[in-house]
């Protein structure tokens, strides 16, 4: 690592991205962040990568592949690298938080809508309609992120394999990745042509200007030093432990709801390998069949409200805070919004200060590491390995999204026959809207959403 430190260029350019600028950015994102893991990352590539050319390809792969390999929400970390890339730590933060905060209000809105009147069958409607349109965004991003990284035949016999563990064998996210990192050793030692550049990269690159942070631009604020990285990593800590106090402080002690929550989803975000869809099971048993802080049908509830919102779907955990709180009464003297607060606050505060202290930590070591040429042909085998992965996404949603009521192998032909058409519409749709006439996701989501409501009518 010292040695890629000394062959770095000794001044930092003067990189022209506004805080201003980006700060409005990282807000838009916020609010149309849609579509799951997948389709945010293709809406930053797509902006960040591709029309404001801020980010370099490579740079962006770079760390999307970190962002994989860690628990929590990629796509919000993702978006915290970015925004830390650009302008620090403020700018890690405040890409962060835009990230999550207008779902984070929503949600708490649309729980308190969800508690007070009982009901959501508009947002089952507009539900019925979005979700056609994600299961069309995943193939596009399968698509795109395929057509970068699969420059070689070896490397897309590995998105097969991947693919074939995790839907036909059900092996677990971090082993489909710990096997892949072992596969690009072995490539690395007897077929190292494997891991060399994509063609495809190359070609995206030199079509287009160069980046303003582009493959080879130093930063001084990106250079690692262990000093930073154990001022990171303390205040981390510091900032866990005084939350952690101060709530048991406040709310009378460790056995209280607010601290269980916190403890329960601090250990939830430590577990969130393989995105939010690993992780709920883990969820689903603490909060309803433990803690009992929700029913199963609330749960349900707010998996809908949570894939029908911006942000990551993750946020789910807002809605199970807010249904607790509003429930537990943490606070006797309160009302029911003001503890379901509390509680939403506590439990999306503790789900994701992990992702942040993450990447605020380990970015500067990924970008020490990046010109590291054995380093970037493992995480190519990572990219490699994570089609597979996202294409089995797209194939389980496509199931759920064209049989709402799913057939099992014992059923008749007849039951397999029973496709959603209307559901099937909106997809095809929605890929050709997306492939052919180039739409972005936003005007398909919001089409999708429209339809969705007018089936409701007919």
């Amino acid at each position: 690592m010292t040695d890629t430190l000394k062959t770095e260029k000794a001044s930092t350019p003067n990189v022209d991205i506004s805080f201003v600028q980006a700060l409005i950015y990282w807000l838009k994102l916020g609010f149309i962040s849609f579509g799951g893991p997948a389709g945010q990352i293709s809406l930053m590539h797509q902006e960040l990568v591709e029309k404001r050319r801020w980010i370099s390809e490579k740079r962006f792969l770079n760390a999307l592949n970190y962002t994989m390999l860690l628990p929590g929400p990629e796509a919000q970390q993702l978006a915290t690298y970015m925004g830390w890339l650009m302008h620090g730590t403020k700018g890690g933060l405040a890409a962060g938080l835009l990230f999550i905060l207008p779902a984070f209000f929503l949600l708490m809105f649309l729980s308190w809508l969800y508690l007070t009147f009982g009901q959501v069958s508009w947002v089952a409607a507009v539900f019925y309609g979005i979700k056609p349109a994600v299961l069309a965004i995943v193939v596009v991003a399968v698509y795109r992120l395929a057509s970068r990284v699969l420059h070689h035949a070896a490397l897309w016999w590995l998105a097969v394999g991947a693919f074939v563990a995790i839907a036909v064998f059900n092996w677990p996210f971090p082993l489909i990745m710990i096997s892949a990192l072992i596969i690009g050793l072995i490539f690395s030692h007897v077929a190292p042509q494997v891991l060399s550049g994509s063609a495809s990269v190359q070609t995206v690159n030199d079509s287009k200007e160069s980046a303003l942070i582009g493959d080879d631009t130093v930063l001084e604020h990106t250079r690692f030093a262990w000093h930073k990285l154990i001022k990171v990593v303390l205040l981390g800590v510091f900032i866990w432990l005084a939350a952690m106090l101060s709530l048991v402080a406040l709310t009378g002690g460790a056995d209280s709801p607010l601290v269980q929550m916190a403890w329960f989803f601090t250990k939830a975000a430590w577990l969130t390998f393989g995105g939010a869809y690993a992780v709920l099971p883990y969820v689903y048993q603490g909060a309803v069949e433990h803690f009992h802080w929700l029913t199963a049908p609330q749960m349900i509830d707010g998996l809908a409200l949570g894939e029908t919102t911006p942000g990551p779907l993750i946020m789910i955990v807002t809605f199970i805070g807010f249904v607790a709180g509003w429930g537990q009464m943490a606070v006797s003297d309160a009302s029911p919004f003001v503890n379901g607060f509390l509680a939403a606050s506590v439990v999306t505060f503790f789900s994701f200060l992990p992702s942040f202290l993450l990447i605020l930590a380990g970015a500067p070591l990924v970008e020490a590491g990046r010109e590291n040429g054995k380093l970037k042909g493992l995480l190519t085998v990572i990219s490699a390995a994570l089609v597979g992965v996202m294409l089995n996404l797209a194939v389980f949603f496509g199931f759920h999204v064209f049989w709402p009521h799913p057939p099992n192998l014992n059923q008749g032909l007849d039951a397999w026959l029973a496709i959603d058409l209307t559901s099937l519409f909106i997809t095809g749709l929605a890929m050709w809207l997306l492939f052919k006439k180039q739409w972005g996701f936003i005007p398909v989501i919001l089409l999708s959403a429209v339809l969705g409501l007018l089936t409701s009518f007919i």
